[in-house]
C-alpha cells in the first residue's frame, strides 16, 4: 500500500486506519511464545515511516531511514520484541547496545526518533503510555571546537587557490557558512552593488532507497539563518573572475556544458554543481597534501567565529554573523574562546578592590 499517495492526498486519516489494519492482520512468526495477531515493534517502525514520509524534509526522512534500517529495526527484530509489549528496560538496553559502537550524541538521536515513533502508537491507540518517556538518554558529550589561527587559515587560503575547493573554503572562513550554505549559493544572492550577499538558498544531500539524491531547498536551517552580510574585498574580486571563467567555460564547452546549475556559483568546469560530500571527502586531502593541520570542513565556521573574538567583535554580532537561532547557542559553543571580556572581568574587580591591574 501506497501510504505516501495517501499521505499526499491530505488523507492522513486513511492512512492511519491502514496502519492499524496491519496491526490486525500482520502474521506472528510461529511458536509457544508468539501472540497471534500482534505487530513486532520493528514492523511497526517500517510503517510508521510511510506514514510521516509527506510531513517531514528529506533530508530528515532519509536520516529517519538510514536509523531504523541500519539500527533500530534489526536489532528489535533479533530481539523479536512486539509493539505492545516493548518496555523501558528494552529500549535502555537497546541504547547501552548501540553506546559500545557509536557516540552518545548518536544515540540520542535514535532516542528521539524511537520517542516520536512510540509517541504515534500511543496517539492512534496502538499502545497506552509511551514506554520511552520513561529512558534514561546518555548524556551528551562536551563538545570543543577546533579551528585555525590566522596564519593557518591565510595558509590554507593559497592552499585552495584555483582549486574546486577554493570558493567553499574562501565563504567558511570569511563568512562561516555550513556546507550547505555554501554549496546552495546562487549568482542572485550577491548583490555586488549593493556590496552584500544573502543566504537564502541550500543544498544537501541524502540516501533514500538506495539513491544518492541531492536536496535544493530556498530555506536555510533556521530563521536566523537567512541572513544578509557584507561582500568583503577579496571575495568580492574573486566572485567577478569566477563569473567572467564560468562565461568563458560556457563558451569553450558549448553543448557539452551544464546548464542545469547555471544559477549557482560552486559549480566545476564543465557547469556541474560541486556536490556536499566533495567538499566533505577532498577537504581533509587537501590539507594532508599541504601539511596543514587536520581539522573538518565545518570547523572553518568555528574559526570564523574564534577570529572575530579574537579581534574584539561581540558575541551578540557573532550570533547574527553565523545565523544561529539563539544567543545561547553561540554563547555555549565560543564562551570558553572570549578571552578578552574575562579581561575586563578581571579589571573591573581590581577596580571595586581598590587594586591596580597589572
Amino acid at each position: 500500500m501506497d501510504f505516501n499517495r495517501l499521505a499526499h492526498k491530505g488523507q492522513q486519516k486513511r492512512a492511519e486506519e491502514a496502519l492499524i489494519d496491519i496491526r490486525r492482520n500482520f502474521k506472528a512468526p510461529e511458536g509457544p511464545n508468539a501472540p497471534d495477531g500482534e505487530m513486532l515493534f520493528s514492523e511497526y517502525l517500517d510503517s510508521w515511516l510511510e506514514i510521516i514520509k509527506s510531513s517531514l524534509a528529506v533530508s530528515t526522512y532519509a536520516s529517519y531511514v538510514s536509523i531504523v534500517k541500519r539500527s533500530t529495526a534489526p536489532y528489535f527484530k533479533r530481539k523479536g520484541i512486539y509493539l505492545k509489549d516493548i518496555t523501558a528496560k528494552d529500549i535502555q538496553g537497546y541504547y547501552l547496545h548501540e553506546l559500545k559502537t557509536v557516540s552518545p550524541s548518536t544515540v540520542i538521536h535514535y532516542h528521539a526518533l524511537i520517542h516520536k515513533a512510540l509517541k504515534y502508537a500511543v496517539k492512534i491507540d496502538l499502545i497506552d503510555v509511551n514506554p520511552a518517556d520513561k529512558v534514561e538518554r546518555p548524556k551528551r558529550e562536551h563538545f570543543e571546537a577546533g579551528f585555525y589561527d590566522a596564519d593557518e587559515v591565510n595558509s590554507l587560503l593559497s592552499a585552495v587557490k584555483g582549486t574546486k575547493l577554493e570558493i567553499p573554503v574562501m565563504f567558511g572562513a570569511f563568512y562561516g557558512l555550513r556546507r550547505s550554505e555554501v554549496i546552495g549559493l546562487k549568482w542572485s544572492a550577491i548583490d555586488f552593488e549593493q556590496n552584500a550577499l544573502t543566504i537564502k538558498h541550500t543544498v544537501t544531500s541524502c540516501n533514500i532507497d538506495g539513491k544518492h539524491i541531492l536536496v535544493e531547498s530556498d530555506t536555510t536551517k533556521t530563521k536566523s539563518s537567512m541572513r544578509t552580510l557584507p561582500l568583503v574585498k577579496p571575495v568580492r574580486e574573486r566572485l567577478l573572475a569566477l563569473k567572467q571563467e564560468q562565461k568563458e567555460n560556457r563558451r569553450l564547452c558549448g553543448r557539452s556544458y551544464n546548464k542545469e546549475y547555471s544559477e549557482y556559483i560552486c559549480v566545476n568546469e564543465v557547469g556541474d554543481l560541486i556536490k556536499p560530500n566533495y567538499v566533505t571527502e577532498f577537504f581533509p586531502k587537501l590539507l594532508e597534501e599541504n601539511g596543514l593541520r587536520r581539522i573538518r570542513f565545518h570547523d572553518l565556521r568555528h574559526t570564523c567565529a574564534s577570529l572575530l573574538l579574537a579581534n574584539g567583535v561581540p558575541m551578540k554580532q557573532i550570533q547574527e554573523w553565523l545565523g544561529h537561532s539563539d544567543f545561547s547557542t553561540t554563547a555555549n559553543i565560543y564562551a570558553h574562546l572570549d578571552y578578552s571580556s574575562k579581561l575586563d572581568s578581571a579589571g573591573a574587580l581590581m577596580s571595586g578592590l581598590g587594586i591596580k591591574s597589572l
